[in-house]
């Protein structure tokens, strides 16, 4: 059973968990107990396919669903809209360091593990929760989700989705990406603010009784696809385990040998999916949160003040551009013992003052679990150009953010641990920065500094992007980051 971080609503089935989205506190939706794996369980893992361990881990959370739904739904979400068989195959470096590589799916983004699996998953559970309403899908992205939620719920049964994002706040790529999304139930709405405007923006519409009664009475029900979703976070738990199994299978480590994970860090759903994985007994050690100039995790984790209060820095890793990550929440409740009281108090400070400070034991209880880092700009793209230099390995900016912190962080220890880096999305999402940070300049057009990355460096770029240019733009509406609630009311209407 599921319940909010924010205490009210009693406890919950998954499949309300995952067709409401979001607890009508505004809370999110936590599992009352984490199920364990056994050291024998795991090492029974090894030697099966990606889809054969998600229906394992899966099954221990969906417990109102049957085997038969959960095989179905795996079976539709991983296949051959997949380039790699293994889903998240595993790079070596050397015999220490690894490379998940999450961006095999149709959009090139880590987002698309979860999000070919959350549509399916989300029509069983609207069947199951018995509703006759159309699901109509807010979702705010930085730049990965909005793709990878549109490929995932284009033209899903009794489905709408509707993607904001901010008009400055994403690469070039990543725009086009969702501007020539097709598909009968699709939109993409540009909005004049940045990614935490946007993020607020859709919380609100979430929050707002009135409009929501307005919506049920037209046949329509909110749900998200941003990782506030708990069926968004659920699947990525999925390939921590398949990876460390795929560490084992390379260097013939036992069951428990423990391995630390380097995640790149934005609104949090990432690193806190690898957090649950720990204490479902997966041998993780440290969790490395990596960040770049908008370092609020960092700054948290270091001194226990939480201040939303600053500017939010673009950088050339723009998924990472967030003040106020949404997971962080369902962190601090965990570490505060499933205490509501404290997460509504924290939730006051932040919104009347904009900032908490937490005791000293929640950052002790933190820092058992995670160690952080960040990085500018300027060190992401040294770090780009060294790992290129040394492994001929082509990092995007938000994984070459992730190895500058390593670098810094991991190298000083004594710690002997294998490390796992997260690799969140293909280095063509990101052609001009990339290129930047080999060469020292790019021209600003991202399919020239595409053409310009392939001769230098022979690796070919994904024909999912880079033949965008000549796709019909098909989505333009824009807002104010006032009036997202209006342009949806217009949607809708």
């Amino acid at each position: 059973l599921y319940t909010s971080t924010r205490g009210d609503g009693g406890a919950v089935k998954s499949s309300t968990a995952i067709t409401c989205g979001i607890a009508s506190d505004g809370g999110l939706f936590v599992p009352q107990e984490i199920p364990k794996v056994s050291n024998e369980e795991l090492l029974s893992m090894k030697g099966l396919s990606y889809e054969k361990i998600a229906k394992i881990i899966l099954s221990k959370y969906l417990t109102d669903f049957d085997d038969y739904e959960i095989i179905d739904i795996i079976s539709k979400a991983y296949g051959n809209n997949f380039d790699d068989e293994k889903i998240v195959p595993v790079v070596e470096l050397n015999d220490r360091l690894f490379v998940a590589e999450l961006w095999h799916g149709p959009t090139l983004a880590f987002k698309d593990i979860a999000l070919q699996l959350l549509p399916h998953l989300l029509v069983k559970s609207i069947k199951k929760t018995d509703t006759n309403e159309k699901m109509l899908i807010l979702t705010a992205t930085s730049g990965d989700t909005g793709k990878a939620a549109l490929e995932g719920f284009c033209d899903i049964e009794n489905t709408n989705i509707v993607v904001y994002y901010p008009e400055n706040g994403v690469s070039d790529i990543q725009k086009l990406q969702m501007i020539t999304q097709v598909g009968n139930n699709t939109y993409v709405i540009a909005v004049d603010g940045n990614f935490d405007d946007t993020q607020n923006g859709v919380k609100k519409i979430f929050a707002d009784k009135d409009f929501n009664k307005s919506l049920i009475k037209k046949g329509y029900r909110l749900s998200s696809a941003n990782s506030i979703n708990w069926g968004r976070l659920l699947p990525q738990i999925v390939y921590y385990f398949t990876s460390y199994l795929n560490i084992s299978k390379i260097n013939e480590i036992k069951s428990n040998n423990i391995v630390d994970f380097a995640v790149p860090t934005g609104n949090f759903g990432n690193i806190l999916a690898a957090f649950y994985a720990k204490k479902m007994g997966l041998p993780i050690g440290r969790l490395i949160c990596a960040t770049n100039s908008n370092n609020i995790l960092y700054d948290f984790m270091n001194t226990g003040l939480y201040n939303i209060r600053r500017e939010l820095k673009k950088t050339i890793s723009p998924s990472m551009d967030i003040v106020n990550p949404s997971n962080f929440e369902r962190l601090l409740y965990a570490v505060s013992d499933n205490s509501v009281d404290f997460i509504n108090n924290i939730q006051d400070s932040l919104y009347n003052d904009g900032q908490f400070l937490v005791p000293e034991s929640i950052i002790k209880s933190i820092n058992t679990n995670f160690i952080s880092g960040w990085a500018n700009d300027n060190d992401t793209k040294k770090t780009i150009k060294k790992v290129w230099n040394k492994y001929n390995y082509l990092l995007d900016p938000h994984t070459g953010a992730a190895f500058n912190v390593i670098e810094n962080l991991y190298n000083l220890s004594n710690n002997k641990n294998k490390l796992l880096v997260i690799s969140t999305a293909n280095p063509y999402k990101f052609p001009s920065s990339v290129l930047d940070a080999l060469t020292g300049n790019n021209s600003g057009n991202g399919f020239i500094d595409m053409n310009k990355l392939e001769k230098i460096t022979s690796v070919k770029p994904p024909e999912s992007i880079s033949g965008l240019n000549h796709i019909k733009i098909l989505h333009n509406l824009k807002c104010s980051k006032h009036d997202m609630k209006k342009i949806l009311q217009s949607i809708i209407k």
